[in-house]
This record gives C-alpha cells, structure tokens and sequence, in this order.
C-alpha cells in the first residue's frame, strides 16, 4: 500500500516561546514519555473486549484512540521528518487516520468498532514501535531541526491530551449500554478530580467594558484560540458557580421535559423524537438496572447517576453534567436566566469569587462555533486541525474532571454540536443587566 503522504514540513497552529533548545528538547522528552503513559495507565483498567466496542458513531473503541494519537506522530513526525523510518504496518495509515484529507482515505468513523483486528496486543506493540521511533529521533535531532518538529510534538501531545478525555467519555457511554452498569473503575478508588460541593449561588456583577478575548501568550494555544481580539460586553452578571444535580432535579419534578415553552425548536424535536426525561446518565430509582444494583445496598434515593465509579445515588450539591446545549438551555429558560457567551465566560474567568470554572465540568455557552476575526486556517496537514468544524456547533468554556491536568486553560474553545450529551458538560447561568 502506498502512503498518501506530504514530505514537507506541516504547518503548525500553536504557539511557541523562544527557549534554550536544550531545555527544550528536554522538555519535550519528559512530557512524550509521560503524556503517552498516562494513555496506557487510562486504558489499563479495561478488557480487549472494552476496548473494542463503539456504542455510537460520535464514540471511537479505546484501542482506536490509542492507535490514533500514534498515527499522529508517525505520519505528521516520523514519515515527513525522520528519513530512516520504517512504518510499523502501512495499512494502518488508512485505519487510524481520523479526518485528514492531505493524507489520504480512511476507514469510515461509524465502523470503528468492527476493527476486531488489529488486536489491542498489536495496538501496543505499535505504540512501542513509534514510541521508539520518536524517543530516538529527537534525541538525535539537530538545533536546526528542533524549530521545525518541536512545535509539532507538542501539538501532537495535546491531542492525545484531548483523546484521553474522549476516552473516558466515550467508555462511559459504552458501559452505560451494558445492562449490568459496569464501572470503569471501583467506588473505592477516588474519581480522576474530586470536585467539592458548592455553596449557594451568587451572582457577580460586571458593568459595560471593552475585553481583550482570546490567547495572547508565547504558550502553547490551539489554532482556534487565535488571534487576540477586543470584544464590546454589554452589562451582565454570572452564577459563581455551577448548576447543580439537585437543582436540575427540580427541574424536571415541575415538567420541564414536558414543556415546549423552555425548548429551542430542535431541542423539542430531540426531547420527542429521542424521548429524553432526564440526563442521559441519570436512572429513577424504579428502574431494573437500579433495582438489581440494589439488591446488597441500604438507602434508597429518587435518583442514581451513572459515571465512571458505576452507578451511584444523585448527590444533589454535585455539579449536573453530561447535558445536551438543548437541555442547558431550557433550564436556563425555566430558571429566569440565559447561557453566557463565551467572551462573557473569559471575561468573568478571573473574577474574585467565581468557583469552578476548571476541573468540574465543561459549561455550554450561547456562542456559536465561529472563527475570530482574522482567523486563517494555517497551511499544510495540520492546518485541517480546528478551522473547517466551524459550522454548526456551540462552545463549551472550562474543562471537566476527565481534562487531563494542565492541559486546558482561560482561552480553550471545545466544541460540539447542540446536541451532544455524552460529554461532562455543565451548566453555569448568566443574566443581563
């Protein structure tokens, strides 16, 4: 099979400071080897049978994010870089390339998951082999070439940061098809983040003013998050912190899946035609599933959240999460409040006060998935990162308990569409003044 392969260098939409570039490569070196193990260590508690399954086509198995995020490397790094590279198996090109048109066809999203071969034994064989590949190669890589392949290493790095998440969430969504509500790990070993029970909400005034949006920085930054720009804010007010499960359950006990008055015209369409009643992870306490979990525990509760320590009793200070933009939305409209935009959201990101805007939950905005001003999709492979998905999808501001620490920041702009709910998305409320 022939590689359908650029031999230039890509383009590379970050942002890199000028270092010392043996510190760098140093650097570099350190957080390969530890961004990569944390990819194994996040697999590790799963069976190849786990990892084999797609629940959803907006889902991928766990053995095809571990062989994604090594495709990254050896077709952005290795094959256009690293002239004595040998690819571990060419036909994988074509299996794990995700949605790179410079780089050839691939296997189709929604069939992911019938990939029983190649087996997760020959996945990891696969990770090693670039992982040797790559250690070797920038160990011997030269001052003129590090400007080159740097940038792109850590790029390559924060998309397995970002594949880690889809990880977790996407065998969240796996297991919760299983009848048994398996947990992908123990209640006894503590969630990923523990995240702490907020108080009463406060709302946090901010008056009329001009904001700088946007990364602004020599730090690392995705395409999107560019370029730096000034924003006119109305006045408004922020919750502090985010909306909770038991304040969500309210929400549903006054009929709020059953009132088209709250709904966006296709959130409404969805509650029908998808028959949501509730987050897509939370299971009244009638249900089989609930009652055969029950059968050895004591209490009872109205409500049992499924997540990644199985299936638990709603906590209702907890923070609510994987909700559609279309649910987020009519609680919004039920509570007297709207969704902030995301130049609000930045905005208040600082503000004395204002609790939980990382590490809880990613929280919808009412800001449509639209370039800055001045924003160019930048040439070469890379250039396809980020620019053409800006259509029909809304940003979320902040990162969950499943972000990999360090890796998301104020300027971050995820996207999904509106109606995605498998996701740890969340509610915070604004309010115009």
């Amino acid at each position: 099979m022939s590689l359908v392969l650029q031999p230039t260098h890509p383009a590379v939409p970050v942002s890199a400071p000028a270092v010392d570039s043996s510190a760098a490569l140093s650097s570099s070196l350190r957080r390969y080897a530890e961004v990569r193990a944390r990819s194994l260590a996040l697999a590790a508690p799963l069976s190849a049978e786990d990892q084999c399954v797609q629940s959803m086509p907006d889902a991928s198995p766990t053995k095809w994010h571990l062989a994604h995020t090594t495709w990254f490397f050896e077709a952005m790094v290795l094959v256009p870089h690293a002239r004595d590279y040998r690819p571990f198996d060419a036909r994988f090109f074509y299996l794990f390339n995700s949605y790179y048109e410079a780089l050839g066809p691939r296997h189709p999203r929604a069939m992911r998951g019938l990939l029983t071969r190649p087996s997760v034994d020959e996945v990891l064989a696969y990770r090693a082999h670039v992982d040797a590949a790559m250690l070797g190669f920038m160990r011997g890589c030269g001052e003129d070439r590090q400007a080159a392949v740097l940038p792109l290493i850590t790029l390559g790095l924060h998309h397995e940061q970002q594949h880690q998440e889809l990880l977790l969430t996407d065998v969240l969504h796996a297991l919760s098809c299983n009848p048994m509500l398996p947990a992908y790990q123990s209640s006894d070993v503590p969630l990923l983040r523990l995240a702490t029970s907020p108080a009463s909400a406060s709302w946090l005034p901010h008056a009329e003013r001009i904001v700088e949006i946007g990364h602004g920085d020599d730090s690392f930054a995705f395409d999107n998050e560019t370029p730096r720009h000034r924003r006119l804010l109305p006045a408004f007010e922020i919750a502090d912190r985010l909306v909770t499960c038991g304040e969500y359950a309210q929400f549903i006990a006054d009929g709020g899946y059953r009132r088209p008055e709250l709904w966006l015209s296709d959130g409404w369409a969805a509650v029908q035609g998808q028959g949501w009643q509730s987050p897509i992870y939370w299971f009244p306490a009638a249900d089989a599933r609930v009652q055969a979990h029950q059968l050895a525990k004591s209490g009872t509760a109205d409500w049992y959240v499924f997540g990644l320590n199985g299936l638990q009793p709603l906590d209702p200070s907890a923070a609510v999460t994987q909700l559609s933009f279309f649910e987020a939305s009519a609680y919004a409209e039920w509570s007297g409040a709207r969704l902030p935009t995301e130049f609000e959201w930045e905005a208040a990101f600082d503000t004395p006060g204002m609790r939980q805007m990382d590490g809880t939950a990613w929280q919808w905005t009412r800001s449509a998935y639209d370039p800055y001003p001045g924003f160019r999709p930048l040439a070469g492979m890379a250039g396809e990162y980020n620019g053409k998905f800006m259509v029909g999808q809304l940003i979320l501001r902040g990162s969950s308990l499943a972000t990999p620490p360090g890796h998301a920041r104020r300027s971050y702009r995820n996207f999904f569409p509106p109606a995605a709910r498998w996701q740890f998305s969340g509610i915070r409320l604004a309010r115009d003044l």
